[in-house]
């Protein structure tokens, strides 16, 4: 089961994910004239970030949902509903930038290929996307719940693919990448909605964890889930998620 999106409230309770993404664009250096695919992109902040540089931006997300929102927000750029793993272009852009996007395909080198074939030659790519290690004490209380509730085997609904610095470095360069920067580092990130943030945090990203459960499962598994999360990710402030970052520069060769 795909992983459904609710882009209001993305857009509302979950902004760090663009917020955060502003620092990538520095990587990615966007010049006036460029064409600049920005894949992945969500309700558009990003794209909208990178056009105000003159650069010729168009945003694809496979959610019909966040793309519809994307077009309400910024009605001047183009944004299409594509599947990052197929995308139609080739040749046409001079760089891919991608935001907290990668780590939900599990079909890593079908995306590298298309998104390899989408650029021109000496192409670049600027992605981050979650690394290895990433969210472990969110899903350690996530599975230890899921098991309290008579759940067996957990892992198996985990949707994403959090790769190590060799290992996302090495498939690329399998699709015709030279990687120029890599580097993994914890980003503590701080969610709001006091004590409805675990809950938030689990509907808009973590849905297909609780595909097991019946509805009215669900206070008892986010009880548990915060019980068992609080050690390691409740401060006086509110709650973190433990995020860890993959992000990567690289050029496609030839």
């Amino acid at each position: 089961m795909a992983q459904s999106w609710n882009a209001s409230l993305y857009q509302n309770r979950h902004s760090f994910v663009w917020e955060f993404g502003r620092d990538l664009l520095a990587l990615l250096d966007p010049q006036p004239g460029e064409r600049i695919l920005d894949a992945g992109c969500g309700t558009g902040q990003l794209a909208a970030e990178i056009a105000r540089s003159g650069a010729v931006v168009t945003g694809i997300d496979s959610s019909a949902d966040m793309v519809d929102q994307a077009r309400a927000n910024f009605p001047a750029i183009r944004f299409e509903v594509h599947d990052v793993c197929s995308l139609p272009f080739d040749g046409e852009f001079d760089a891919v930038f991608s935001n907290a996007v990668l780590h939900w395909v599990t079909r890593a080198g079908e995306a590298a290929a298309a998104m390899s074939r989408a650029l021109k030659p000496g192409g670049r790519l600027v992605a981050e996307l979650g690394g290895r290690g990433n969210i472990a004490a969110l899903l350690d209380a996530s599975d230890r719940a899921l098991r309290a509730l008579g759940v067996a085997d957990p892992e198996r609904f985990h949707p994403w693919f959090y790769p190590s610095v060799g290992e996302y470095a090495a498939l690329l360069e399998l699709h015709g990448f030279e990687v120029a920067f890599a580097t993994l580092f914890d980003r503590p990130t701080p969610l709001d909605g006091g004590d409805d943030a675990i809950p938030n945090w689990f509907r808009m990203f973590g849905a297909r964890l609780t595909e097991p459960l019946s509805p009215g499962q669900m206070p008892e598994y986010f009880r548990l889930v915060r019980e068992l999360a609080a050690p390691r990710l409740h401060r006086d402030s509110g709650w973190l998620a433990d995020y860890r970052r993959l992000r990567i520069a690289a050029r496609k060769i030839g």
